[in-house]
């Protein structure tokens, strides 16, 4: 999301000298007052670049960075090095403990989950346009792709 669309709510919350100065610096700064959902929304949103940053690395089973990564370990690597917050080791534990949101909720830095019944066997982070960053299968490195399956699921990391 660019800095020009959270204007009128910053607007309202921090002066114009504030969005003024927020906006020159790349909107990444959050004025004081900020609410906690525009300060996660910052943490998704760096997490995603994170993510695009490892473009190209290797997968392995179990790894999470800086060089290989398995999935969870490209998300939990991802949202450690945005801003610091710790997510659990696998796909289904990020799923147990992410904020549950649906498809029309879903913005840049979301953590997509793809599941088979009850059980989530992959995770990705959204991207925008329906396409998430992804360490998908051993052979493969980090790419970004277009979401290929309905049975997905949708996570805030808190």
């Amino acid at each position: 999301m660019s800095a020009q669309a959270h204007v009128p709510s910053l607007l309202s919350r921090t002066g114009a000298v504030s969005v003024l100065t927020l906006a020159a610096v790349g909107g990444t700064i959050l004025a004081p007052g900020a609410t906690p959902e525009a300060e996660a929304a910052t943490l998704a949103t760096q997490a995603m670049k994170v993510a695009a940053s490892k473009k190209g690395s290797p997968y392995q089973w179990g790894a999470s960075g800086p060089r290989r990564f398995d999935c969870s370990g490209l998300t939990l690597y991802s949202f450690k090095k945005a801003g610091g917050k710790k997510l659990p080791r696998t796909a289904q534990q990020q799923y147990n403990n992410s904020r549950h949101i649906g498809s029309s909720q879903r913005r840049t830095g979301d953590l997509v989950f793809f599941h088979y019944g009850n059980s989530v066997y992959h995770v990705g982070i959204y991207a925008g346009n329906g396409k998430i960053w992804h360490s998908p299968k051993t052979g493969a490195k980090v790419r970004l792709e277009k979401i290929w399956s309905r049975s997905v699921w949708y996570g805030r990391v808190r």
